[in-house]
């Protein structure tokens, strides 16, 4: 029986020639990733395990990125605990706040070539699953699991069922990976992959950036998935060859392509020339609907996030916002990904564009995407947002609302002072 891309990651990582949906499998872990949420609890559960040291300082990644710069006591009290711990162990990958290799967690993570094809990744955090848009398979666990992972270099999985999702086509114009996400959310559902592999493939997938790719598998979380995993073509190379040169040059990653009699549960079709500019209206990420049959009116606007603050969502930000000016009754907050995000926009002018339309430019954070700060909404306040997820008060009051749109539709929406689409502008 075939494997798909997956599967044949996790068998190698296993020590196993071949494995089975369904197949519980203790695998070698590549990649360890926390942040200043998940990480403390690990860190306590770590100090009773037995064990003073982690099992590799090189291959554990600790990344302030969620409530800093800290906003209050707690969150400072968080990050020291952190911080301690990667002093103690010796961490080679910790990220403190301004360095120019820091940022949120999982766009520095593949811009930094820390992710190749091929790894296994697991991290405190649900959006780990990006890293396969680089071939590789990333999933999140909890702090619990996380400590163990630390201690051991090895977790459990059981091997997910996969579905193959086709995409043919070429992209329409201001057509995003965000948009296309949306879209298979909102046929699939929020359940709809529930602990399985979304494995991308098709002839439209050389149509997808690898900004498309690390943002539509960012969001294989929302339909449940377990992971989401793209194929290494000449996008990936080019990107992993330019991140890490010495890791590319060296040849040390493996590239794995799916058997052609592989199984999958189910496979989904998609042309991606037809999809149109998608919003997700609240509460869930598959309530979508096109943009533009949407007209409410908003309070406040959010570009960014681990989803879409790559250099490219900022640029495209910028192209739609200059010479424009934010609505009087919009708020509109641009949070590049990174600090090296942050430094390139800077270096371009960028922020002088979104300074001149009446923007605030905030330092990389995970801040509003879940409420913490640095953009947390009021009780009937509705924002539109290219961060991840619209749940009930997932950024600030129970009664507020978010929207989740592409870049495109966040810029001309913060402009018109509601969901609206470039076109209109």
């Amino acid at each position: 029986m075939g494997m798909t891309i997956t599967q044949k990651i996790l068998a190698a990582h296993a020590g196993l020639d071949s494995v089975a949906a369904g197949q519980l499998i203790e695998a070698d872990l590549d990649r360890v990733l926390g942040n200043d949420v998940t990480t403390p609890p690990a860190i306590s559960i770590f100090g009773k395990l037995g064990t003073d040291r982690v099992y590799d300082n090189d291959k554990i990644c600790l990344i302030q990125d969620h409530f800093t710069p800290n906003k209050d006591i707690k969150s400072a009290q968080l990050c020291k605990t952190m911080r301690c711990f990667a002093r103690e162990q010796d961490i080679s990958h910790y990220y403190e706040l301004g360095r120019e290799e820091t940022g949120i967690e999982h766009v520095i993570l593949p811009d930094n070539g820390i992710v190749f094809p091929g790894d296994t990744v697991v991290g405190a955090d649900s959006h780990t699953c990006t890293y396969g848009a680089v071939g590789a398979f990333s999933t999140g666990i909890g702090s619990t699991d996380l400590a163990c992972a630390m201690a051991r270099g090895k977790t459990w999985f059981k091997v997910p069922e996969a579905i193959k999702v086709v995409l043919s086509g070429s992209k329409g114009p201001y057509i995003t990976g965000k948009d296309i996400i949306l879209h298979i959310i909102g046929m699939i559902g929020v359940d709809g992959a529930l602990y399985k592999s979304l494995e991308f493939t098709g002839d439209g997938v050389h149509e997808l950036s690898m900004c498309d790719r690390l943002t539509i598998c960012n969001m294989a979380i929302e339909c449940g998935g377990k992971n989401g995993i793209f194929p290494v073509d000449e996008v990936t190379v080019e990107y992993i060859a330019k991140t890490n040169p010495e890791r590319f040059n060296a040849g040390d990653y493996k590239v794995f392509v799916a058997d052609d009699d592989a199984e999958y549960s189910r496979v989904v079709e998609i042309d991606i020339g037809e999809v149109p500019l998608t919003v997700a209206l609240p509460h869930l990420p598959s309530n979508t609907k096109r943009a533009d049959e949407v007209k409410d009116r908003i309070d406040q606007v959010v570009i960014g996030s681990c989803t879409n603050g790559r250099i490219d969502d900022i640029r495209m930000a910028a192209s739609i916002l200059k010479g424009r000016k934010v609505h009087p009754d919009v708020r509109c907050i641009i949070i590049p990904g990174s600090q090296k995000v942050y430094r390139t926009a800077l270096d371009e002018g960028l922020f002088q564009i979104f300074d001149d339309a009446g923007c605030v430019i905030s330092t990389p954070t995970c801040g509003p995407c879940l409420g913490a700060h640095m953009g947390v909404l009021a009780d009937g306040e509705r924002c539109v947002s290219t961060t991840n997820r619209n749940f009930v008060g997932r950024m600030g009051h129970i009664d507020s609302e978010v929207i989740l749109a592409g870049v495109p539709v966040a810029a001309a929406s913060a402009v018109m002072g509601r969901v609206a689409t470039p076109d209109e502008l």
